[in-house]
């Protein structure tokens, strides 16, 4: 069975070493992920470069996805970058004022100079993960005077949140407007923006993407407490081309008992108005440092595939670990097994709800009709990628195949569920006919159907119409003479 959910992956220093890269691609990555936190310009256009040879030279796509770092809530240094031992009682201050490079037992600069202004006595910060927990006594000037309730090893630079959220950073630093411009560059099919806060970071972002001659798509990872208030990620979800479940700085700022639950509820509404969602952070992280997972981390992943999610994510797995490719082999294989799943096979997506898109229309009728009709495969003729986008909203084992000459459109679909890219070239605005065998050709090329097998076809009427263009359904059975 073809696997439907897609592999993003993190490309790092573990993937620049010789033959690792081609290895995870080889084994199931369908779109790879730069993360601008880390490296240079230099290193980010060589990653996406690498990428693109390899799959010109396998003929296939892989999607390239670009993720700005948002604001640096963190911590300074500590003095000759050492690490300082908190004990559950002691006293600790987060200073704004005090030099970058002389963190010390007693406290430690912030690169959040606003952060004393923007706490109370009896908020809760939190500290590298979630590893330490600091309460806040009270703010004399620029200091934080806080008693730790958790403590650990406390170390350079480790992120700082608010439990509950409430920090005023915006999500566009200057550095991210600067890697906009990378993004541009590398022609990146989506970037991630970074602790959003409302729809209007979202309208930012893609505003400054346009400037920059960028057409990629915004992910928006939800990672901010005051962003799931309902009206708010509602504005979110629809200004963005999808969303990012990002487990890590969500579960601290709510709390990981909450995670679960709103994991749920952000890929049903992200999937309900017609998005891409990505379920990220920790899916594997045993596998950093083993060559299997654990169970937990099995359930987890298949989880989150039966929920819905479009993609999974492997981080620090593949761009530090010691067993990249088996990470993504063990994704592959956990997605493909939860997909067998009745529950993954059956949508009640929109059923009773009125149309008023045609292209909407023809899609999920499309999807009806496949389900019902022990159709093989779907053949969506697209400029965009909306029809197979739309298509991929209901769940199905019906392979959907997002079929144009439009390579950006090609490298956008390795995100949708379900859908998978393939070139057709020979498109005759004139002669449906021969539009149709040559769609029944490539498909019988590449072995995905044989004699007797059910494609259902949707297309425009008019193939050089961009965007809304799908108005027409046709069922074609392979083998026969008249197409």
């Amino acid at each position: 069975m073809t696997r439907r959910t897609k592999i993003l992956a993190t490309l790092g220093p573990a993937t620049d070493k010789p033959g690792v890269l081609e290895s995870i691609l080889e084994a199931g990555v369908n779109v790879v992920r730069i993360n601008f936190s880390h490296g240079s310009e230099e290193e980010h256009l060589g990653r996406v470069k690498a990428v693109r040879e390899w799959a010109q030279a396998n003929n296939t796509y892989i999607g390239v996805l670009m993720d700005l770092q948002g604001p640096k809530i963190r911590i300074a240094s500590f003095k000759d970058g050492m690490k300082i031992q908190l004990n559950n009682g002691d006293s600790f201050a987060l200073d704004a004022d005090q030099d970058n490079l002389l963190g010390n037992q007693a406290s430690v600069g912030i690169a959040y100079k606003t952060l004393p202004q923007e706490v109370k006595p009896g908020n809760i910060l939190i500290l590298d993960d979630g590893k330490i927990v600091l309460e806040v006594i009270d703010i004399v000037g620029n200091k934080i005077n806080t008693i730790v309730t958790q403590g650990g090893i406390l170390s350079d630079k480790k992120g700082i949140n608010l439990r509950g959220g409430g920090l005023s950073a915006n999500a566009l630093t200057e550095k991210d407007k600067k890697d906009i411009f990378t993004a541009a560059k590398a022609k990146a099919d989506y970037v991630a923006l970074s602790f959003p806060i409302c729809g209007d970071d979202v309208r930012e972002t893609k505003r400054l993407l346009v400037e920059a001659g960028s057409h990629a798509g915004v992910i928006s990872k939800i990672e901010r407490a005051e962003s799931l208030v309902e009206e708010t990620i509602l504005d979110i979800i629809k200004e963005s081309a999808g969303i990012m479940v990002a487990r890590g700085d969500l579960g601290v700022e709510i709390g990981d008992a909450q995670l679960p639950a709103q994991q749920k509820r952000l890929i049903k509404m992200a999937r309900s108005n017609d998005r891409i969602v990505i379920t990220a952070t920790q899916m594997l992280e045993s596998m950093i440092e083993n060559p299997i997972p654990t169970r937990a981390e099995v359930f987890d992943v298949a989880n989150a595939v039966l929920d819905g999610t479009d993609a999974v994510m492997l981080s620090a797995e593949t761009a530090a670990g010691a067993y990249p490719r088996n990470a993504v082999e063990t994704m592959a294989e956990v997605c493909a097994e939860a997909e067998k799943n009745p529950i993954a096979k059956v949508s009640h997506h929109r059923l009773n709800e009125d149309f008023t898109s045609i292209i909407e229309t023809i899609a999920l009728s499309t999807m009806y009709a496949a389900n019902h009709l022990g159709v093989k495969v779907i053949a969506a003729l697209t400029q965009t990628g909306y029809t197979p986008m739309w298509m991929s909203r209901i769940s199905s084992d019906v392979s959907i195949y997002a079929m144009s000459n439009n390579v950006a459109t090609l490298r956008k679909v390795t995100l949708y569920r379900g859908v998978y890219p393939c070139t057709l070239d020979q498109i005759d605005n004139s002669e449906w006919g021969n539009v149709n065998k040559s769609v029944i050709d490539t498909l019988t090329k590449n072995n995905v159907v044989q004699d007797g097998d059910l494609v259902v076809l949707t297309k425009g009427m008019h193939q050089d119409q961009t965007g809304g263009g799908t108005n027409m359904l046709k069922i074609l059975r392979v083998g026969d003479n008249d197409y």
